[in-house]
């Protein structure tokens, strides 16, 4: 489920999520939303996912 593997890195990155969904997806309510129940597409599943293991790789580089 989406918003558990959210949850996880927010907790990691000690990220805030409305940053997050500002940064991931240009929506700072996305976070609150799926907290509530919303469904994303697979388009929006992916583009997540991107946006985590791309800064994933940046953080691990640094």
């Amino acid at each position: 489920m989406l918003i558990r593997t959210i949850e996880k890195f927010l907790r990691e990155n000690r990220m805030s999520a409305t940053r997050f969904g500002r940064l991931a997806a240009n929506d700072p309510r996305l976070v609150l939303d799926l907290r509530m129940g919303r469904e994303p597409r697979a388009q929006m599943t992916s583009r997540v996912e991107h946006f985590m293991n791309k800064y994933r790789e940046i953080s691990h580089a640094q």
